[in-house]
């Protein structure tokens, strides 16, 4: 029987791979979970053991086909849920992650379907990640990290990290949130913060909250 928290770890194992090739050290499992090390190597040993995941000691993890089904449709569970909070249910954008955590194991296929369709069967969640479809399938687009943008370019946001409410409600408060356009006037020396122009407003962001916006490259004078 696969529990909730064996689909915590598939979920979390999935989208540290992100599709790549190389397997994902248990370390980096663990700091991704907030747990210790000794969870997460019992837990990885128990999915191996349920031909979940393949495991080497010195070497990581990695999902096999079964364990990325599941892990799919956990991920489309999650991301349909935080668009649905949003848009039908009027949450804003940084409760809803948490909420979807919790939901997300225990939806039923109908339900998922019956949200699809009330949403339109969209593609993006609130925060720009990508939907998987009902099939499994995940194209993820690789965006450029806000914080590594040169002083003088405009760039469109396109996601951020969800996982931190605090965070999400000073960049909506910023505007700065999926779609807007952005023009990166200067960055300070010495990892100091990026001037930002956002709707023809100059605004200061540390490059903390930058590492966790990801953008597109534009063309200049729509900022």
């Amino acid at each position: 029987m696969i529990t909730h928290a064996m689909e915590d770890y598939l979920k979390a194992i999935y989208l540290l791979q992100k599709g790549k090739e190389e397997k994902v050290p248990t370390s980096v499992i663990a700091q991704h979970m907030h747990v210790s090390a000794a969870s997460v190597t019992g837990m990885i040993r128990k999915l191996a053991s349920m031909e979940l995941l393949n495991h080497n000691s010195y070497h990581g993890v990695k999902l096999t086909e079964g364990g990325e089904k599941i892990a799919q449709e956990v991920v489309r569970h999650h991301r349909l849920l935080e668009l649905y909070l949003v848009e039908i249910m009027g949450f804003t954008w940084d409760k809803v992650h948490h909420e979807a955590d919790k939901l997300e194991h225990v939806i039923s296929e109908e339900f998922e379907e019956k949200m699809a369709e009330a949403l339109g069967h969209p593609t993006i969640d609130p925060h720009g990640h990508t939907i998987p479809t009902k099939e499994g399938n995940l194209k993820e687009t690789s965006y450029e990290i806000l914080a590594e943008i040169d002083a003088g370019s405009f760039v469109t946001v396109r996601q951020v990290n969800d996982g931190i409410p605090e965070m999400l409600r000073y960049l909506a408060g910023l505007g700065l949130i999926p779609g807007a356009r952005v023009q990166v006037v200067a960055k300070a020396p010495f990892n100091g913060p990026l001037c930002l122009k956002i709707k023809g407003c100059e605004h200061h962001v540390g490059r903390e909250v930058a590492r966790n916006v990801f953008v597109e490259m534009s063309v200049q004078g729509n900022d």
